[in-house]
């Protein structure tokens, strides 16, 4: 089987949006009005049939399809993931659209051996290099900041502070980030360049995730079967109930190897996060470099939300299904592939509550 998140495209706002500023979302209908492109494969899948799909024709669809509604509390990625894996929350992880508290900072930032910050509130990534970066290299002090997600990033050019040493600065906030601020993800963000034309380093990007309790993919791997990640899944899932890890630099990159995965004798789940449709367009509020990902995307596997910028907003999840076609070449437990799946496994979790095991 083969899971594909498009991270980000949405159908439409959930009921639950206004507590999130979020009425009047719908991503993929926006991004279709607005850029014109045509996506005839992902129509051939029956997308054009799912409600609240409207800018999609409505042809034979050749596969099973579908939305999808969050039950979890909150709509970050951490909590999607989990959700989408059979774990329930209690209560959304904590976010700080405010920045992090000055007395957690202080403690973090004497810990690792610097003498201050910079930033320290919600912002683009980009943005924050770009308007940061030259600061920080005259003062060395690490760039914090966060988004809608419940993520405490930091970001540091390698020329002042190496990758390694940006991971143990993570790895402090990590353990510091539990409990009452307890975030799902630190990200480290090593960047490069000159002041003018700073650029992220998305290779040696590492998130400290916490771990999830026991899922579907520990069931999968204690079965005798493979759990390939592809892309960041399994940093989502502190590597947790993976048999392999691929990396991947960008969707098309992610979709070649994961189309290289179904050429191999396997038998298991191949689990992709195409995260470029929002990290970087969806939060870079770009509408046609959105519409030119999905264009990739519907290339990649014939027969197979930028208004809100920096905000994950709450929406409707696509879900089509299909089987490879009986000429291609498959392996028993291969049912093609999917933009999203189902929930079997019961259970329940609150954020600053120990895992289970």
């Amino acid at each position: 089987m083969v899971a594909v998140v498009l991270d980000s495209v949405g159908l439409g706002y959930l009921p639950d949006a206004p507590r999130f500023g979020d009425e009047g979302a719908d991503t993929l209908d926006h991004t279709v009005l607005k850029t014109g492109v045509a996506l005839p494969q992902l129509a051939a899948l029956g997308l054009g049939w799912v409600q609240g799909v409207h800018t999609l024709p409505r042809v034979r669809p050749q596969g099973a399809f579908g939305r999808m509604k969050e039950v979890n509390p909150g709509k970050d990625t951490t909590t999607g993931h989990w959700e989408f894996v059979g774990v329930f929350l209690e209560r959304p992880f904590r976010t700080y659209p405010e920045g992090f508290p000055e007395e957690l900072l202080k403690a973090w930032t004497q810990a690792i051996g610097v003498g201050g910050w910079l930033l320290n509130k919600p912002y683009s990534g980009t943005e924050a290099i770009r308007d940061y970066g030259e600061a920080h290299l005259k003062t060395g002090f690490p760039i914090v900041y966060t988004s809608a997600d419940s993520v405490f990033q930091v970001a540091a050019h390698v020329d002042v502070v190496p990758p390694e040493e940006l991971y143990r600065f993570c790895q402090v906030a990590r353990e510091m980030l539990r409990g009452e601020h307890q975030v799902a993800r630190v990200i480290a963000r090593p960047f490069a360049g000159e002041p003018g034309g700073f650029y992220r380093l998305e290779h040696l990007r590492k998130d400290f995730a916490l771990e999830p309790p026991r899922n579907v993919l520990d069931v999968l791997k204690e079965g005798g079967l493979e759990v390939v990640g592809v892309g960041k899944i399994p940093d989502i899932y502190a590597d947790r109930g993976f048999t392999r890890k691929v990396k991947t630099k960008s969707n098309q990159d992610g979709l070649e190897k994961t189309l290289a995965l179904l050429g191999e004798d396997f038998q298991g789940l191949v689990f992709v996060n195409l995260v470029d449709f929002d990290s970087r367009y969806g939060h870079r509020r770009d509408p046609e470099g959105y519409g030119r990902a999905l264009l990739e995307l519907d290339a990649s596997f014939p027969g197979c939300s930028p208004p809100w910028g920096l905000r994950t907003t709450s929406f409707w999840s696509p879900t089509t299904a299909t089987t490879p076609p009986s000429s291609a070449r498959t392996t028993p437990g291969s049912t093609g592939c999917s933009s999203g799946w189902g929930r079997g496994w019961r259970g329940s979790w609150a954020p600053g509550r120990p895992s289970p095991t």
